[in-house]
């Protein structure tokens, strides 16, 4: 059975069941691409590497570097970028090569690492979504409440990551390396109900479970939440929106939600087809022998993996803010005039942003 979240989907893993002492014979199957195509791939992961590491830690300098730019949501967003820079420097490379080559390279601690940093990352995205749409509820539809302070924000980021890290810890104890014929070693999820016969139905439960949680229950939630958002700035008369200070907060709240919005759609269209891959290769075990799954999976994996790259793409086009800030650090790196963004936009107080 293949792990979606932690391994999300390893060929070797799958054609054997719940894992190498599985039922099914590896033979045949011809796991080295041709070198066209590694190149190729290796070219499309190192744009994900590059753009999600370096753009990630960029909004993360914006934020922490531009005390207007500490904002709720702002310190929110600088929670994804943590965990986006996580998993792009810490499991997307290593996993990259374990599935392009089959063969784990890295050692057992590594493996375990490996496994736990990707539900880790995913849940505490998925859980910081779910806290910036809380955020935005209140705000919007119940404007005189008291807002989030700095402490509480702080509060609810240890929460999330104290919660991903029990999601995520299953993976950090059970994953292992185990030798398979040819010499060969392999990184997977040995759970106690492994067999040589039947897969783990603890490891698909978990699986389910992950899937729920990381997907498709926050996919559902935030869709309410922000139809219902979108009801109140759009399809419903503001008070007070006649007035231009007000009728700029409104503006203002607008840009933030279709910002949001636009995180959370590619965030769901970046990890659908993993999870349908999951679904399918568990119902119909056969698809891993399948010719060329090995490269329908690579190409499945970087599109889930291509999802923290585009948040810091998606904060630069649609907010003047986060626009300045990287026109800001591009010119301190490059020293490039042309780059001199408009500072006041950085110095300038906004609630919002």
């Amino acid at each position: 059975m293949t792990n979606n979240m932690g391994e999300i989907g390893d060929l070797t893993t799958a054609a054997n069941g719940s894992g190498p002492a599985g039922n099914h014979s590896t033979e045949g199957l011809s796991y080295i691409l041709p070198w066209w195509q590694q190149a190729c791939f290796y070219t499309i992961f190192v744009i994900i590497f590059v753009m999600a590491a370096g753009g990630n830690i960029i909004v993360i300098w914006i934020v922490l570097a531009h005390k207007r730019m500490r904002t709720v949501t702002n310190y929110f967003l600088v929670n994804l970028a943590i965990a986006d820079v996580l998993i792009s420097i810490f499991n997307l490379p290593f996993h990259l090569t374990f599935n392009m080559y089959q063969i784990w390279f890295f050692g057992l601690e590594y493996c375990k690492i490996n496994f736990f940093i990707a539900p880790l990352t995913i849940s505490v995205s998925v859980f910081t979504f779910m806290a910036i749409a809380i955020d935005r509820y209140i705000a919007i539809i119940h404007p005189l409440r008291p807002r989030l302070t700095g402490r509480i924000v702080l509060s609810i980021i240890s929460v999330i990551w104290i919660l991903s890290f029990f999601l995520a810890l299953p993976n950090l104890l059970f994953a292992t390396t185990c030798p398979i014929e040819g010499g060969r070693v392999v990184c997977w999820v040995e759970w106690p109900d492994s067999s040589e016969v039947h897969p783990s139905k603890q490891d698909f439960a978990y699986n389910i479970i992950l899937m729920i949680l990381n997907y498709f229950l926050p996919i559902i939630t935030l869709s309410a939440t922000y139809v219902r958002i979108g009801w109140e700035l759009w399809g419903s008369k503001v008070i007070g929106e006649t007035v231009p200070m007000q009728a700029d907060r409104v503006k203002s709240k607008r840009k933030v939600v279709k910002m949001m919005i636009a995180v959370v759609v590619i965030f769901g269209l970046c990890w659908l087809p993993t999870h349908i891959y999951f679904i399918l290769t568990s119902i119909f075990t056969d698809i891993v022998y399948w010719t060329y799954i090995q490269q329908v999976y690579l190409l499945i994996y970087w599109l889930a993996m291509s999802n923290s790259m585009y948040n810091p793409i998606i904060y630069c086009l649609m907010n003047a803010r986060f626009r300045a800030g990287f026109k800001s650090f591009f010119s301190i790196i490059f020293r490039c005039g042309v780059c001199q963004p408009d500072m006041n936009l950085l110095r300038k107080t906004n609630t919002e942003w």
